[in-house]
């Protein structure tokens, strides 16, 4: 008689926040697969659903309640992690069937309540997971993330208590894992923390040999060799350390993408010094003007919080005035807002919610026109492009190398139904708009 296999629980998973957390989902649901549960596409078919929470902001926060709260209705059975299973009491008040409660990146105990939720049966006829683990993104690109927690104490940020002080991974483990995202189909790994320039400070006298060589824990050691992995590695969340500079002429090498994701989040010196965030205005345009004469196709990236206590319109207008020198590439603005627990709320001289989104219209206005010069001056130009998406009327999306998947701009294809998904090729650009690029695939293109 055939042996009966038992249907294994089916688990789901609804994640919110940023990549940190994307990865953080995709770990847990690695082990779980591991354990011999099956995911749910939806509620209705889960045994259990997770949802893990971001609580950076208080938008954020309302969000994940949201999800804990649909969650619930559709489901019942709930279990919460993330960043706000910190206000484990305040989640329970509202919502007092949810399972368990977890912090970020507290996979065993994570595990452990899904276990008790829904215990799995586990079967030696089963392969449970792929050797690569499960992701949440598309196979052809992957977060890879390098530590957790940060050193700065940014007076709007809340991270390091919820995450805790930096905590890096070992050099070897990190390029062990991109060897195997890179195996099951990765094109494109994008190096993320919380802050990836500080990689390695905490484990710096702990070098690792790696396919007999000594690689020191450092991000520029750690980049060079991933670069000798995947075809595209792309860093993010880097703070503007004098070392960064190094790591410009990998870029010059091909080893790394030409891009650069630094979140300045300001450049009046006044309000940068309220923030609590190092940064020399001056010197940071004057390494820029660096890194393009090393680097000419070098795109950056960056982040600003306008409206922060005290910011008055002087300081704005200095912002403005940075911006048109530093001609960044992609920039994202955020209007302040109060976080429970961050230090800025205590601040004097807030900025009232109409200059806010005043001064909002602002830098979005100044930075679309700054990003349709740049992408103006690539038509006519050829560029390598990964695919995303491929339609049936022979369209496809892809993103060059400036462009992050889902923060940045993308590059629309005509006559390209021949292409896959990862594949990447030569585009010639033939338009532009404020953030996209339009273009023909190459004759000779694989």
């Amino acid at each position: 008689m055939a042996t009966k296999l038992p249907t294994p629980p089916r688990v789901g998973m609804v994640s919110l926040g940023c990549p940190k957390n994307l990865v953080d989902s995709e770990r847990i649901l690695t082990q779980l697969r591991a354990d011999g549960y099956q995911m749910s596409p939806d509620y209705a078919g889960a045994d259990v659903v997770l949802v893990n929470t971001c609580g950076f902001l208080d938008s954020a926060k309302e969000e994940s309640l949201e999800a804990i709260g649909e969650a619930i209705k559709e489901n019942g059975r709930v279990i919460v992690t993330g960043c706000m299973g910190k206000e484990a009491e305040a989640i329970r008040t509202r919502f007092p069937d949810v399972l368990a409660i977890t912090g970020a990146h507290e996979y065993e105990q994570v595990v452990e309540a899904v276990h008790a939720a829904a215990p799995a049966n586990l079967s030696p006829y089963i392969d449970l997971i792929p050797d690569a683990g499960l992701k949440l993104t598309p196979r052809h690109y992957s977060y890879l993330k390098i530590s957790e927690g940060c050193n700065h104490r940014c007076s709007f940020c809340i991270i390091p208590s919820l995450r805790g002080d930096l905590v890096s991974r070992r050099p070897d483990a990190i390029l062990r894992e991109a060897e195997k995202l890179v195996a099951a189909g990765t094109r494109e790994l994008l190096v993320i923390s919380q802050d990836t320039s500080a990689y390695g400070i905490d484990i710096r006298k702990e070098p690792r040999m790696w396919k007999g060589q000594e690689i020191v824990p450092h991000m520029t050691d750690l980049a060079r060799e991933l670069g000798k992995i995947a075809p595209w590695v792309r860093l993010h969340y880097v703070y503007p350390y004098p070392h960064v500079d190094q790591v410009i002429p990998l870029m010059a090498e091909g080893l790394v993408l030409p891009y650069l994701d630094i979140p300045f989040q300001h450049a009046a010196p006044s309000v940068l010094k309220r923030m609590k965030r190092p940064g020399n205005d001056a010197k940071v345009l004057q390494r820029i003007h660096q890194w393009r004469d090393i680097c000419p196709d070098i795109a950056i990236r960056s982040t600003f919080v306008v409206g922060f206590p005290g910011e008055t319109e002087e300081d704005f207008e200095y912002l403005l005035d940075w911006l048109d020198e530093a001609q960044l590439d992609r920039v994202g603005a955020f209007r302040f807002e109060p976080v429970e627990g961050a230090a800025a709320n205590a601040l004097p001289d807030h900025v009232p919610e109409a200059v806010k989104e005043e001064r909002y219209a602002r830098i979005m206005e100044k930075t679309a026109a700054i990003s349709a010069a740049k992408l103006a001056a690539k038509v006519g130009r050829t560029l390598p492009v990964i695919i995303d998406a491929v339609d049936e009327e022979g369209g496809a999306t892809g993103r060059s190398q400036a462009d992050a998947p889902e923060i940045d701009g993308e590059v629309f294809l005509r006559d390209a139904g021949h292409l896959s998904v990862g594949d990447i090729v030569k585009v010639e650009i033939e338009d532009a708009d404020e953030h996209d690029l339009y273009g023909v695939p190459v004759t000779g293109n694989a």
